[in-house]
């Protein structure tokens, strides 16, 4: 199953160390070529020894070791490991993360990471509710870190409540999520609408909004990695779009409801991630308007989503509903408006959502309920909404 991947886990030091040794056991006997690094504290829980029996490779313990071959080791680590797991992972450890201290071992390793980065907390229940370790969990997974929740129960110091390692089957069934090919999406075609829209006043002035496009760039590679083909009607964005999929750009509100609807006969998913002005100038005026009182009446534009959700057939509809309060209820209201299958509603005054970040906070509603999810990179979120679809709609 794990075939030809290549897993570094960094064992901290805590008492839930030794259960390092399942996870380090399950994954060699998936296929992985294993490679474990301990810090010094870790050390006082299980010997390197261990990890060196059960993954077949030398354990490292420390930045410079004269006994290995010269390399810049935690770069050329770095570099062949397809994910970076820490269990358990003590509170220090993802203090120093969240802050960029690199003074060991795992530390620099993790800088020098471009791939998943999985953590499994283990503590004690209050410093897994105090505030500066949420607010350290928070920065991680604004950068794209991703985390198993620690279990309940009655941990090693006596106290009971959050904070125990997850078991080693849950981290290691985790990373095989992770690191799996999904290619449910195979023969199917997905249409994302991203990016904002412009409504010109005059050659130099026009009304827009702040989208970026970072959510629909987001679910446009998750759709491609699950092997759909991707048609993307773009407004202006902030970002690159990937030439691998069928791009169309566009600029008013107009232009893309015709592109939207023109391609649309040929898709079997519509997501519309767009952010589409819904008023535009009743004239536009071919010469610059001259400073001064300005005044203009605006007319409003037609409703992407709802002419869409009118003809889209057996075709999936999902929507996006931003929105600065009453979230799920205007939500519910916004799916059964445009006749969609699944509405994505997120607020975009809380920290961490909204317009131009790499994360969001959203709740996802369908016509069988909604479900909130955990503040989550976009990245991460554009796979859920791939997932709710072939399982919800």
């Amino acid at each position: 199953m794990l075939s030809g991947k290549t897993i570094a886990v960094c064992v901290t030091g805590g008492i839930a160390a030794y259960k390092a040794c399942e996870i380090v056991s399950s994954l060699k006997k998936l296929g992985a070529d294993v490679h474990v690094i301990m810090t010094q504290n870790a050390i006082n829980f299980v010997a390197p020894l261990t990890f060196e029996t059960l993954s077949g490779n030398k354990v490292v313990t420390k930045n410079f070791d004269p006994d290995r071959e010269w390399e810049v080791e935690h770069v050329s680590l770095a570099k062949k490991c397809d994910i970076f797991v820490i269990a358990p992972c003590t509170a220090n450890v993802i203090g120093k993360l969240a802050t960029g201290i690199a003074d060991d071992f795992l530390s620099t390793t993790v800088m020098a990471f471009t791939k998943p980065v999985l953590i499994a907390p283990a503590m004690n229940v209050n410093m897994y509710n105090s505030a500066s370790y949420k607010q350290n969990e928070d920065t991680l997974i604004r950068r794209g870190f991703l985390f198993v929740e620690p279990e309940s129960g009655v941990l090693a110091c006596g106290d009971e409540g959050k904070g125990r390692l997850a078991s080693p089957h849950s981290i290691v069934d985790r990373i095989v999520d992770i690191l799996k090919p999904r290619r449910d999406y195979v023969g199917k075609t997905v249409l994302v609408t991203l990016g904002s829209t412009r409504e010109y006043i005059d050659p130099v002035r026009f009304i827009t909004n702040a989208s970026s496009g970072k959510m629909g760039l987001s679910i446009i590679n998750a759709a491609m990695e699950r092997g759909a083909d991707v048609i993307a009607i773009c407004g202006y964005v902030s970002v690159q779009l990937p030439k691998e999929c069928t791009i169309v750009r566009v600029t008013t509100t107009e232009e893309m409801l015709d592109k939207t609807a023109e391609y649309a006969v040929n898709a079997d998913v519509i997501i519309m991630a767009a952010a589409p002005s819904d008023y535009k100038p009743v004239y536009f005026s071919d010469n610059k308007i001259k400073s001064g009182e300005l005044h203009v009446d605006f007319v409003k534009n037609p409703d992407i989503a709802a002419t869409i959700g009118k003809i889209k057939g057996k075709r999936k509809l999902v929507v996006f509903a931003a929105e600065t309060q009453n979230l799920v209820e205007n939500a519910k209201r916004k799916l059964i408006a445009k006749n969609a299958d699944m509405a994505v509603a997120n607020d975009v005054t809380e920290s961490g959502a909204g317009f131009d970040v790499d994360t969001n906070v959203a709740t996802i509603v369908t016509r069988s309920g909604e479900e909130s999810l955990p503040m989550m990179t976009k990245a991460r979120l554009a796979d859920v909404i791939l997932d709710k679809i072939s399982d919800v709609c």
